[in-house]
Formats: C-alpha cells, structure tokens, sequence
C-alpha cells in the first residue's frame, strides 16, 4: 500500500465529512483553501462558520513531506532524513452549550527507512454532560474497535483517558473517546488491515456526531449556561496550546500555522477562580471529568 494511494483516501474522506456536516447544519457552507508547504507537500483547509448549529469548525486534509527537522528527530528519536505525513484533522465548535465539542484525527507517517505507523482517534467535550449521549458515543467507538481487535477498545479508551488530560487543572477535557498513535506491523496486523480500521473511525465520525447534534441543538439555553460554555472553551485552548503533540508537530514542521490554529474556538473566556455553585449542573459535569470512568456502564472505575 502506497503512501500516495492512503492520502488519496483521506481526501475523500474529507471530501464525505464536509459534505456531511453541511447537510447536518443545513446553514453554512465549508470554505476551502487550498495551500502549499515551502519545504513539501500541502493540504486542503476547509472552515465552516456561523451555520445553524456550528459557530466554526474546521475539516484540514494535508499531505506534507521533507527533511525531517531535527527538533522531531530528537523528540522521537529518529535516525531518517525525509518523512512523510497526511491525514485528516478537524475540530467543531457548535453555538449551543448543549451540542458538545468534537475532535476527530486520522493520521499516517511514514519515513525513508522504510518505517510507518498510523495513528488517530476521536473525543467528546460535551459542556454540560449527558450520560445516556456518553454512553452512546463510547458504543458507538467500542463497536468500530471491535470490529477490527477485540483488544482495541479496552486499550485506546484509557489512552484517550490520558491523553486528554490536563494535569494542572487535574480533569479530563470532555468525557474521552479513542486515542491511539505507532500503529505498525508490530502491532500483529499488516499495514492494510490498520489502515482499514483508521478508515473506519473516520468514517464513523459524521453520523455518530450529526446524531448528537440534531439531538441538541434545539435545546434552549440560558445566558448562564453561554456564560460556562465560553469559559469551558479556556480549557480546549489550554490542551490545544500547551499539551497537543498534533498541534506541535505541525507548528514544528513549519506547517501552516492558520490551518492548525483553526482548532481555536471563536469565542472564550478566562475568569479568575470562576466560582462554580455547589450542586449547579455545572458542577456535576465538573465531577465527570476524570479518568478512568466506564462509560459503557456509568459510571464505575
């Protein structure tokens, strides 16, 4: 399987996405631009903003190569000279508290050693949680993962515990999802068999959240209620800017940097110690945020 052929793949799969959310939000259209990477490569940025559902969302599909900086050489301990890198990345910001956040990434790297690895995953940051919506997105990625290991679920939904973590505020971004990165043939599977379980997660995203949101999106909601969703779009920023490995790669990379900084939402607020009322549906989300939850059967360790 060619590089060239997996790229291909990824920009239908963008291609689907787009056309998908469009239908979903039926107020917006994607904007694409279409872009050129000085040292390799290039991509397709496409941002959708002020639509009946979503305030702004990005969908990037990108396909960069070139010497591989020594910075990343360092960081991840690579002898190679030249990679190369694609995927799909996307993040949507919606306009109502009670329509969640998502961030789905499809991703392969390969390097002129030979070597590659995939990796992806897909996480929910609901404002205000609703158990019975968790439970169904964590369905929903168990059911993909199952259908290509039956150890996938039970390995990516702690590793997207972790990852998405922000420890100097010791809570989770959102109720989690799949997180999983070097996905090789040490993995027991042959490159086709990875990819075409990377395929199905993206594939899974477009009518998993279009679901949520038409579900949501007609809820009414209360200033106090825009009020939290702003601030809780602070802590987004905060992962994005401070811990996200994507977001540093690319920046890394000399990637450009308005397509990775899309991931920012519109809006936000920073407030110092923003008082939460005991017993508020603030509150309660608050005590959702941690690790290690099981979702599949709230809410035990």
């Amino acid at each position: 399987m060619q590089k060239e052929y997996i790229a291909e793949e990824f920009k239908i799969l963008q291609d689907k996405i787009t056309q998908a959310l469009e239908s979903c939000d039926a107020g917006a259209k994607f904007h694409e631009d279409i872009w050129e990477r000085d040292a390799g490569g290039g991509g397709r940025s496409r941002v959708i903003k002020n639509g009946n559902i979503i305030e702004k969302g990005g969908v990037q599909f990108s396909a960069v190569h070139g010497e591989l900086p020594e910075k990343i050489k360092s960081k991840l301990k690579l002898d190679a000279q030249d990679f190369f890198a694609t995927g799909v990345s996307l993040i949507m910001h919606p306009e109502n508290p009670h329509v969640p956040i998502i961030h789905m990434n499809v991703r392969y790297f390969e390097l002129s050693d030979g070597s590659y690895w995939f990796g992806g995953g897909i996480d929910l940051t609901p404002i205000y949680v609703d158990k019975d919506q968790a439970k169904d997105f964590h369905l929903k990625l168990k059911e993909v993962c199952d259908r290509h290991h039956p150890d996938f679920y039970n390995k990516f939904k702690p590793w997207a515990d972790e990852y998405f973590y922000l420890p100097f505020r010791n809570e989770t971004r959102g109720i989690g999802g799949i997180f999983f990165d070097h996905l090789n043939d040490s993995s027991g599977m042959t490159k086709e068999q990875l990819f075409a379980f990377v395929m199905d997660v993206g594939e899974i995203f477009a009518p998993t959240y279009c679901k949520i949101m038409k579900s949501n999106a007609s809820k009414l909601y209360s200033k106090q209620e825009k009020d939290w969703q702003l601030h809780r779009r602070g802590r987004y920023v905060e992962f994005n800017l401070v811990l996200d490995k994507g977001t540093k790669f690319g920046l890394d990379t000399a990637g450009r940097t308005e397509s990775i900084l899309v991931s920012m939402p519109p809006e936000v607020k920073w407030t110092y110690q923003y008082e939460v009322q005991e017993g508020s549906k603030e509150a309660e989300s608050l005590q959702l945020l941690k690790k290690g939850l099981n979702w599949l059967e709230p809410f035990s360790a």
